[in-house]
């Protein structure tokens, strides 16, 4: 059996930034999850992707994310990487400045906006994603800055440690500098006493100093029970980072970038709206650029 994958670079407009992405655009329909699994095991990417035909008519495509670790019902790099790429390989027919789609996902549909350039190539993508939900507040701050390798006076005072999801839960940390999260480092023995096996596994720290000057948030995220040391660029927890930030009043504005796998020498710049009406969050989304970079085959049995 010859599974032929494509690789690119999601939430960069430049090579080996980013978030690198594998995607399965016809594997059999018959492919188990134990390979699919496998495969993502092998590549050992933050996400890879395999595209079916949707079960429900309504749909155009059914994306399944998984990670080195486990199958994801929902994730942003791969949703808007996926749509990218299907769109470069003339998937969704000819884009006359946008077009949307909707991918069948583990939690439900999704809408996906493909926007092209000029020449009508995809240039950005959006999904909108759920609504956040904003879940348990994690009240022993000590302990949190002690697992992440820093001082109780680097927690951001008026921000409290909380778990917010929109398909796929993460534990919010905000800090009060770059200084702050640059010396951040997942102690595993205390992760495993915190958070293993809780709710929110998913670590999501964040401060609003930025090393770029079109940034609004600087960004990093741990996830070991995925597989993930550290991810480059994290989409599904950035639409709940913007309602997090609006919400305790750390920015103003409802459009936001988060700068995201500095520390990893893979730059990332994920664009968010949260659309509000009065106080209330009535639409997420997030989106950003892509980059090609080839593809492969993998031979199996």
């Amino acid at each position: 059996m010859n599974l032929r994958y494509h690789l690119l670079d999601v939430f960069t407009n430049r090579r080996f930034g980013g978030n690198p992405l594998a995607v399965f655009t016809d594997p059999p329909l018959d492919l188990s999850v134990s390979t699919m699994q496998a495969i993502a095991k092998e590549l050992n990417l933050s996400e890879t992707t395999f595209v079916f035909p949707p079960q429900d008519p309504a749909n155009d495509f059914r994306v399944r994310i998984f990670t080195p670790a486990a199958e994801l019902p929902m994730a942003g790099h791969p949703t808007v990487g996926t749509a990218w790429l299907l769109a470069r390989l003339g998937k969704f027919g000819a884009i006359d400045g946008s077009k949307s789609i909707i991918f069948e996902e583990g939690i439900g549909p999704i809408e996906v906006t493909v926007k092209a350039d000029n020449d009508g190539k995809p240039a950005r993508v959006h999904m909108r994603q759920p609504l956040p939900t904003f879940l348990d507040i994690l009240h022993d701050r000590a302990a949190i800055a002690a697992m992440l390798s820093i001082a109780l006076d680097d927690l951001h005072p008026s921000a409290p440690c909380q778990v917010v999801s929109s398909g796929l839960p993460f534990l919010y940390v905000v800090v009060t500098s770059l200084e702050a999260i640059r010396r951040v480092s997942l102690r595993l023995d205390r992760w495993q006493a915190i958070l293993k096996g809780s709710a929110a596994e998913q670590v999501f720290v964040t401060t609003t100093e930025t090393e770029y000057p079109g940034s609004t948030a600087h960004s990093r995220m741990f996830a070991p029970a995925l597989g993930v040391a550290e991810d480059p660029a994290t989409g599904s927890a950035s639409g709940p980072l913007g309602a997090y930030l609006l919400k305790y009043g750390l920015v103003a504005s409802d459009e936001m970038v988060s700068e995201q796998g500095i520390e990893m020498g893979r730059p990332s710049f994920i664009d968010i709206h949260v659309g509000r009406r009065g106080d209330q969050v009535a639409n997420v989304s997030i989106g950003g650029e892509c980059v090609y970079l080839g593809q492969g085959a993998l031979y199996l049995d």
